[in-house]
């Protein structure tokens, strides 16, 4: 079996690759850093001599590298897509970069919709597969301080969602799942220019771990965490103005 991994290099993307080896999937790592990719792959023969490594550095805020991602691969038969790639941007949405959020909405978004649609085409085909896409807890509100990011999860999720159910009304045996984390302990901080989370975080292997477990399981919406569940809970039951404030408050915290 061969399971495609974007976002691969680092965070829950690089523990999905580890997770899925020690599994003895074989793997197709796809990022923007070589030299990481190369890291890992060299990890994961060490540990993993059975597993077959291929890497791909792909910019996938492009439409052209996305769809030529998939030409490259299509003919290997993937069984997994995790479409896990993404980032996140801190700010007040005035004053936040146009070019960043664009940049992300590629990313997050259309980069997803792009391999999800492909992809779903040949397991459809196949009426087999497993199809994860990494959403946020962020997926089910709307996020001031992170207002486009949040926006970009929203997307995922539903769309995801919907996907689902689709399938589900055919009888296929195709398989999608929203991966919904809440703060994780990763290079996100970093990137997306905050300090620290508002909340505590788990580690980026639990819910690699976890993700995989449920997604097997054939879980749609997959929430790591007690802490995250009861966020993604209370959000259904909130009044809007509440909520909003309270989003917020909680990203003051980061900076």
């Amino acid at each position: 079996m061969i399971a495609l991994i974007t976002g691969a290099s680092s965070g829950i993307g690089r523990e999905l690759a580890k997770n899925m080896a020690s599994r003895g999937v074989n793997l197709i790592l796809v990022a923007r850093r070589t030299e990481r990719l190369l890291q890992l792959k060299q990890e994961i023969q060490y540990n993993c001599s059975n597993v077959k490594v291929k890497t791909i550095t792909a910019d996938l805020s492009r439409e052209d590298r996305c769809r030529e991602l998939y030409e490259k691969v299509k003919d290997y038969n993937i069984d997994f897509l995790f479409n896990n790639a993404g980032f996140g941007l801190y700010g007040d949405f005035i004053h936040t970069s146009l070019d960043d959020e664009l940049n992300m909405i590629n990313v997050n978004i259309k980069a997803v919709h792009i391999l999800t649609k492909l992809f779903l085409a040949d397991f459809a085909r196949r009426d087999f597969g497993y199809i994860m896409n990494t959403a946020s807890v962020a997926g089910f509100m709307a996020g001031p301080l992170f207002a486009t990011y949040y926006a970009t999860k929203n997307y995922v999720l539903q769309l995801t969602k919907a996907i689902y159910e689709e399938l589900r009304s055919k009888g296929s045996k195709v398989v999608i799942s929203a991966l919904c984390p809440g703060p994780v302990d990763t290079e996100f901080n970093t990137v997306a220019g905050i300090k620290k989370f508002g909340m505590p975080t788990v580690s980026d292997a639990y819910v690699a771990d976890y993700a995989v477990e449920r997604m097997l399981c054939g879980d749609l919406v997959i929430i790591p965490g007690v802490t995250t569940k009861a966020a993604a809970a209370s959000s259904r039951f909130a009044p809007t103005k509440l909520l909003l404030r309270t989003v917020r408050t909680i990203q003051e915290q980061k900076n």
